[in-house]
């Protein structure tokens, strides 16, 4: 009943990402005050894949060489942007898409930014169909701190009816134990609740991802994905949801009671290790490339999500936000509430140093519930998630990012 509930508060206020303005007040990103945020990461989005997963939500396009090379040209462009506005970033994330596509444009990218400025940590998707030791080795080369590979799952015939048949169980196992111990962190993506998945099936992947040793997890339940086309793809629109705690069940018996680390409600780790969520691990962020999203300062930037719209606002010599939308203070204070309990916890302090405003009062309502239900707990200015509170705020998590895939679809659609 609570992660009904709460969800569908987090959906219905979902529904304002369609309020979206296209009167972009640029003056909100380099005004004074705006160019020198201390804590601001970078995510850069390569949206071009081999193959197309029909389950995939996010803004993505088949790989063509020539076109790939002219947006890496781009995201140079874009970058360099915001660079000459002051931002300087330690911590980024490639994500896609597959960043890896084309690895002589990747590794002059990350070459060139980091002669732009210092960055401390990246982290950087990729599959297991691109993996080889030669990439693994250039990877190192470039400093890649953490490296997630998009496995899905173990086992064979889900992933056929995933979609994904050019590789098997045992192909990801291999590059796996290929890619153990050369980078700080190696993470693998599993999903649950999948239409034909069972929990049994489920359990084994768990377990086998328990036996290779990697570090970390992160397990994402199918949400529902925009802009399909297919017979394939149009199964994915509706998501059954009535087994989904079932499957989450399975996560922290198999893990957090097995000695991991909740570094998010979907992401276990053995010890500290980078996430990938870096909407947890800083209250600003810039995207960049093509459906790239931004939060600063209390203000979501949207860029095109056209690989032309795209290129023509780059080579215009203009940032490629198209939409933006203003969050009021009481919206602001509630996703930053919604980010941190994702990430396990919320300080007290660092919420004053935010919003010059003391949490109790300004979140009174929300805090009293949270507690009442026994999702969360305090202890010295720390707002904790409970055990019994992970997956309430895994499925508010949830309901937010398919307000974003509502946004995907529109943008998508629409050609924006």
């Amino acid at each position: 009943m609570i992660p009904w509930f709460v969800g569908s508060v987090v959906r219905r206020e979902g529904r304002k990402f369609l309020e979206f303005s296209d009167k972009i007040d640029l003056s909100r990103i380099a005004g004074e005050g705006r160019t020198h945020i201390d804590r601001v990461s970078l995510y850069i989005h390569i949206p071009f894949c081999r193959t197309l997963c029909p389950f995939c939500c996010f803004n993505r396009y088949l790989y063509k060489e020539e076109q790939a090379r002219s947006y890496f040209a781009d995201l140079r462009r874009e970058l360099d942007m915001y660079v000459g506005l002051g931002f300087k970033f330690n911590d980024v994330y490639f994500g896609g898409g597959t960043p890896t596509v084309l690895m002589d444009e990747l590794d002059y990218f990350i070459n060139y930014l980091r002669s732009k400025f210092e960055a401390r940590r990246i982290s950087l998707e990729t599959t297991p169909r691109e993996l080889t030791s030669e990439t693994i080795g250039l990877l190192r080369q470039l400093g890649i701190n953490r490296l997630s590979v998009g496995v899905q799952s173990f086992d064979d015939g889900l992933l056929k009816d995933m979609g994904r048949t050019l590789f098997k169980g045992a192909d990801s196992i291999e590059k796996l134990r290929l890619a153990g111990g050369k980078f700080d962190t190696v993470n693998v993506d599993l999903m649950f609740n999948f239409p034909t998945q069972t929990l049994e099936q489920f359990k084994a992947d768990v377990k086998r991802f328990k036996t290779l040793g990697t570090d970390q997890a992160t397990f994402y339940p199918l949400m529902s994905s925009p802009h399909k086309m297919d017979a394939l793809s149009r199964k994915f629109r509706v998501v059954d949801t009535s087994r989904e705690k079932q499957f989450y069940d399975i996560i922290l018996h198999e893990l957090l009671d097995s000695g991991y680390k909740a570094s998010t409600a979907w992401c276990f780790s053995r010890g500290d290790r980078m996430i990938d969520e870096y909407i947890v691990d800083y209250d600003d962020y810039i995207g960049i490339g093509a459906g790239a999203v931004s939060f600063l300062g209390g203000d979501f930037l949207v860029n095109s999500f056209s690989l032309e719209g795209y290129h023509k606002l780059i080579s215009d010599g203009r940032l490629p936000i198209v939409r933006m939308r203003l969050l009021s203070n009481p919206e602001h204070r509630r996703y930053y509430m919604l980010t941190k309990f994702f990430g396990m916890k919320l300080d007290a302090a660092a919420f004053r140093r935010r919003f010059k405003a003391d949490i109790h009062s300004k979140l009174r309502a929300e805090l009293l519930f949270f507690k009442t239900a026994g999702i969360t707990r305090e202890k010295d200015g720390i707002i904790s998630v409970a055990r019994r509170g992970m997956y309430p705020v895994g499925t508010m998590m949830k309901e937010f990012f398919a307000s974003l895939n509502t946004l995907r679809e529109y943008c998508i659609e629409s050609g924006i």
